[in-house]
């Protein structure tokens, strides 16, 4: 490989390792959002599920540029407008509107950098002819422990949201400034196939497969959606965590998200993947009834570590599936199935945030049901993560 094609993916680590860093300072600190502006669980709810919407919809924007001006230059844009919009969540005080108003600047700005960034690793794996999009996702879930360990700290400190924020955001702003130029550019990145190219080899990819993948896809990022979103909550509301504890609950299940795909690969060889998927339910849903069941704070972060070793193997091996699928050999299939994480937390915002509000005492105890049950789903499709390899066109 040339320098070029290490700067580049240099520079894609350091798009992973912000993002993460970004969205788990945000996300662990919603216990203190809430408080902030005085929201029900009802409208937190309504909050947290903008994110994902909004999300599709920048991813879809984005996409749409990258012909015209290049992911690179989509994701130098964009990635900094993350960081700056944090910030400036925590400035909205009291101003619900100023809060909505942030937040789906967020969301935007979010998918905008989640396709980006994505689109970068994918150029990078191309030029270097290996996967490794395992380890750029490793990247962001080491990074999202160091923002909830941030998260933690600074509340221990008694910081404003603001402040907490705003350090964070700094550092992520100053880190994807200062590597924006190591990413390809438009010319570096290709071509690649035309629109009217894409939609005749779609027809060719068969959706059944990609249906029953991505239905545990859907479920994993359901439960993850509803741990990275109301985790902290959890902890702060219901097992009486202080606020510097609150956030070490997503930290704990990004730890151990990190430990399972580090052997995700090794188990896939030796044991194959249905196995795997199946043991990942398996401790995925003990991990979610150790969450439900927990006396307090300390056995629910454990539990919450559980639940993250078992979900951390569904996502890699469902795009390993997807591969297998697309006869088009253009990641058709892998980009069919990646819709189903978009799917999975839009409905964990919206189921846990319905559930959550019913029971004053044990709303989120009683939602966190709903996630662990759903996962029994990934027992069921578990033997469609070993389709039959499609030969490509």
């Amino acid at each position: 490989m040339g320098g070029r094609d290490r700067r580049a993916r240099y520079g894609a680590y350091a798009a992973f390792a912000v993002q993460g860093l970004c969205f788990a300072s945000l996300v662990t600190q919603v216990p203190r959002m809430q408080e902030e502006h005085h929201l029900s669980d009802a409208t937190l709810s309504l909050v947290l599920l903008m994110v994902p919407l909004v999300a599709g919809v920048g991813s879809v924007v984005s996409g749409a540029l990258f012909q015209r001006v290049g992911s690179g230059t989509v994701l130098r844009v964009s990635q900094p407008a993350v960081a700056a919009t944090i910030a400036v969540i925590g400035l909205t005080g009291d101003d619900d509107l100023a809060l909505y108003a942030a937040v789906a600047l967020f969301g935007l700005f979010v998918g905008a950098v989640d396709a980006s960034m994505n689109a970068q690793a994918v150029a990078v794996e191309r030029r270097y002819g290996v996967s490794l999009i395992t380890g750029f996702y490793a990247v962001w879930s080491v990074a999202g422990i160091a923002g909830g360990l941030w998260a933690s700290l600074a509340n221990k400190a008694d910081l404003s949201l603001f402040t907490g924020f705003a350090i964070a955001a700094g550092v992520g702003a100053a880190v994807s400034l200062a590597t924006g130029h190591l990413l390809y550019g438009r010319a570096e990145e290709g071509d690649g196939p035309t629109a009217e190219e894409l939609r005749a080899a779609g027809h060719s990819v068969p959706w059944r497969p990609i249906l029953v993948v991505g239905a545990a896809m859907a479920v994993a990022y359901l439960a993850d959606s509803a741990i990275s979103g109301y985790g902290a909550k959890y902890l702060d509301d219901e097992l009486a965590g202080s606020d510097w504890v609150a956030p070490l609950g997503y930290v704990a299940y990004q730890v151990a998200m990190v430990a399972g795909r580090a052997v995700a690969d090794l188990a896939v060889r030796r044991s194959g993947p249905v196995r795997v998927v199946r043991l990942g339910g398996i401790v995925g849903i003990a991990g979610m009834a150790g969450v439900v069941a927990a006396p307090d704070a300390a056995v629910a972060i454990i539990a919450f570590a559980v639940a993250g070793l078992g979900l951390s193997v569904i996502a890699p091996v469902a795009f390993t599936a997807a591969g297998r699928v697309d006869p088009t050999g253009l990641g058709i299939a892998v980009a069919r199935v990646n819709i189903f994480n978009y799917v999975g937390f839009v409905l964990g915002a919206a189921v846990v945030g319905a559930i959550a509000p019913v029971s004053a005492d044990h709303g989120l105890r009683l939602a966190f049901i709903v996630p662990g049950l759903l996962i029994l789903v990934v027992l069921a499709a578990a033997g469609g993560f070993a389709p039959a390899r499609s030969r490509v066109l």
